[in-house]
């Protein structure tokens, strides 16, 4: 299965309909060069967060056919957690998780860290276990672009000043208590609260 979020539509692609599916669009196919303009017309067109599945026998080459066009990226990051708090940034008005583009040859979790030390002014937070990877697309030059990014559970043991990198546009920088992350969730994008949603209730954690 293949989670893709265009804006804050989420792209399913699978082999089945989920049974407790509400207000998505479902397409059935296994030919999507017949009907990749009309896809990405509907994703404009529906409600943001309703989901959109494409159902078919071949979810692989479906999302190969659906994004061949697109220039491709991967990136990493991830959930920091010190004590009973966890760090999230501001970037661009909007609160988000700490990531950002790999480098060439570089491992996703190695890159995981250096992209939490280099935004938020941390150094060596402990990487635990992978959280899930998510898919997202936008225009990078006026070119379609997806980006891949891994994302990890991690731990802080140290107490540096949190620093945010503001040539990318990061404000703020903060460690919140899990009753305070709806201040979070109010102000961000689908697919953070999808990766959100994995890492605390793995962790047994309710966030309102």
């Amino acid at each position: 299965m293949y989670k893709v979020f265009i804006d804050n539509t989420p792209l399913i692609i699978g082999t089945d309909l989920p049974e407790d599916t509400k207000n998505a669009v479902v397409i059935h196919s296994n030919h999507t060069k017949t009907f990749r303009e009309a896809l990405f017309a509907w994703t404009d067109k529906v409600k943001n967060f309703n989901p959109v599945y494409i159902i078919t026998s071949h979810p692989e080459s479906t999302f190969a056919k659906l994004f061949e066009a697109f220039d491709f990226i991967e990136a990493a990051g991830g959930i920091v957690k010190k004590e009973n708090r966890f760090l999230f940034i501001k970037r661009n008005g909007f609160w988000d998780i700490p990531k950002g583009k790999l480098d060439a040859g570089e491992s996703p979790a190695i890159g995981a860290v250096r992209e939490i030390e280099e935004e938020c002014g941390i150094t060596n937070p402990i990487v635990s276990h992978l959280i899930t990877t998510t898919y997202h697309t936008y225009k990078l030059k006026d070119r379609p672009t997806i980006k891949r990014t891994y994302w990890y559970a991690m731990e802080y043991l140290g107490d540096e000043i949190l620093k945010g990198q503001i040539d990318e546009g990061i404000t703020k920088v903060k460690w919140f208590k899990a009753d305070d992350l709806f201040k979070v969730k109010e102000n961000t994008f689908a697919s953070i609260l999808d990766v959100m949603h994995e890492y605390f209730e793995k962790e047994g954690i309710e966030i309102d």
